[in-house]
């Protein structure tokens, strides 16, 4: 909300059946700071997550507006100028489809999902593997160009997806390793903490239980 903005923008939390008490203090936060809150347990009965439900959602309202989907996971702090900052930098490329943040921890060292970026300078790059959605603007022609509804619904993220759909129809993915973002994995889901953890036990659930499908 103290982000420096300078053009239009709708800022909307989409809240995936958090607990009664963490839903409260959404509701109580989107008043007192002037954000919408979209509770997904008046949509749907569908349990968390309910990912494919939000990008369909917000493709439609983006490409109503013809605006921009910049999506921030709820594991990930921003700096004051990241947004608008990616922004200008979507504009100024016009074969645009995707510009992400690259995510770091607290000490500043690139981390997952972006590894593979580990080392490289503080530079854009034209970038031809997965991107994920932890920072990542969706430019509005390429909202157009592919169509949410086309994504496969037995999955339950779509990340890797549509950033290879994105370069599939033609447009380039930015990876803005100048721009740098707080990443603490999965902080929504504890469950996940396996995978750091307990891998066995993470790997388990998630295939006998067919969590976690990308």
């Amino acid at each position: 909300m103290s982000s420096d903005i300078k053009v239009p923008f709708t800022y909307t939390i989409y809240n995936d059946f958090s607990t009664p008490e963490n839903t409260q203090r959404l509701e109580k936060a989107s008043k007192e700071y002037g954000f919408q809150l979209v509770n997904l347990s008046d949509l749907t009965d569908h349990p968390s997550p309910n990912y494919l439900l939000v990008l369909q959602k917000t493709q439609k309202e983006a490409i109503e507006a013809n605006a921009g989907l910049l999506i921030v996971e709820s594991d990930v702090t921003v700096q004051k100028d990241t947004l608008q900052a990616l922004f200008d930098g979507a504009i100024e490329r016009k074969d645009c489809g995707m510009a992400a943040a690259v995510t770091t921890d607290e000490n500043g060292d690139i981390n997952f999902p972006y590894l593979y970026a580990k080392g490289r300078k503080p530079q854009v790059y034209d970038e031809k593997k997965r991107f994920s959605f932890c920072c990542t603007l969706l430019t509005p022609t390429f909202l157009k160009a592919f169509d949410f509804h086309l994504l496969d619904p037995t999955k339950n993220w779509f990340d890797v997806t549509i950033s290879h759909e994105s370069i599939h129809k033609g447009f380039h993915n930015y990876l803005f390793i100048n721009l740098p973002v707080l990443h603490r994995p999965h902080g929504s889901r504890p469950w996940k903490q396996l995978k750091y953890t307990n891998p066995l036990k993470y790997y388990w659930l998630k295939f006998t239980k067919g969590l976690d499908k990308i």
